[in-house]
């Protein structure tokens, strides 16, 4: 009933101001696209009583992108996040190797370890979420970790060094990959960012206070989609999207199964101009389509 409710208020698209402006631009050849930035987010799930839950923070006011939306833990890729301190008395990852998450992903090896490590490396600055363990079949148990996560922040500390001097290996088998979307050319701040999910692990707690939100909840997909709908939550296309998409999953192992059956085409916005009027699809989600005339002066 919930998922119902929420795709009966579902309102039409808005254009986010100045998007217009900028679709002009690059249609008369005045902008040159940005390269996206590899990037990844992780949406972090925990059983309820209601179904699943998904860990969403709003990004605080003062952000240069996506400022005051909700959005999933997750961040560009850092060079460092391709490093690897292994051994063979001290290995540094466990489940899939960066050679299946490549065929996985559509990328080469290294390409794919660094999008996995940025994935729990961002899941473990924002959330305070440990997606590693003292060997492939145990988890880390919860800690203070705040002058860790600060120095990773802080890009003094890289997560293989951080991974290597806890004696502790990447959990990869805790992740599945949901989706990959591309920023539309059109953005200033565009990113190449593969979606995953992942089950909150037993005895760790998501952080209540993030240094790059102002707040963060934990909802289940019908509440943060009828949210949005009415209003009082603010997300990106990809982010109410891949909400809509968990609608029917009844827990968070049904997540990370239903993954494994997903394709992760690129999903990339595009923009047709004719005259005064735009439209922007996105193909595989018709309901994100944004349509209507936009005259010159309010761009």
């Amino acid at each position: 009933m919930a998922a119902e409710s929420a795709g009966r208020t579902r309102p039409a698209p808005q254009m986010p101001p100045g998007w217009p402006a900028r679709i002009r631009a690059l249609a008369a050849g005045r902008l040159t696209p940005a390269p996206p930035k590899p990037s990844a987010t992780v949406v972090l799930l925990r059983d309820g009583a209601d179904g699943p839950q998904a860990y969403l923070l709003r990004r605080r006011s003062s952000m240069a992108f996506a400022a005051g939306m909700y959005a999933y833990p997750g961040g560009k890729v850092d060079p460092r996040d391709a490093e690897a301190v292994s051994s063979a008395e001290q290995p540094d990852w466990a489940g899939p190797s960066p050679e299946e998450w490549a065929d996985r992903l559509g990328v080469d090896p290294a390409t794919a370890r660094a999008v996995v490590c940025a994935a729990v490396r961002e899941t473990f600055e924002e959330a305070g979420v440990l997606l590693a363990g003292p060997d492939a079949a145990t988890i880390a148990p919860e800690r203070d970790w705040t002058a860790e996560r600060a120095a990773l922040e802080a890009h003094e500390l890289s997560f293989a060094d951080f991974l290597h001097e806890h004696r502790l290996v990447l959990r990869s088998d805790l992740l599945a990959g949901w989706a990959r979307w591309i920023t539309p050319a059109f953005e200033d701040g565009r990113f190449d960012t593969w979606f995953f999910v992942a089950a909150l692990p037993a005895g760790q707690r998501a952080a209540r206070e993030v240094g790059e939100a102002d707040r963060v909840a934990w909802l289940t997909p019908a509440e943060a989609v009828r949210g949005h709908a009415e209003g009082r939550y603010g997300m990106l296309p990809p982010t109410v999207s891949v909400l809509r998409e968990l609608l029917p999953v009844r827990s968070a192992a049904e997540a990370l199964t239903a993954a494994g059956t997903r394709t992760l085409t690129p999903v990339l916005g595009e923009a047709e101009l004719m005259g005064d009027r735009m439209t922007i699809r996105w193909s595989g989600y018709d309901e994100l389509t944004i349509d209507g005339h936009f005259p010159e002066e309010d761009s």
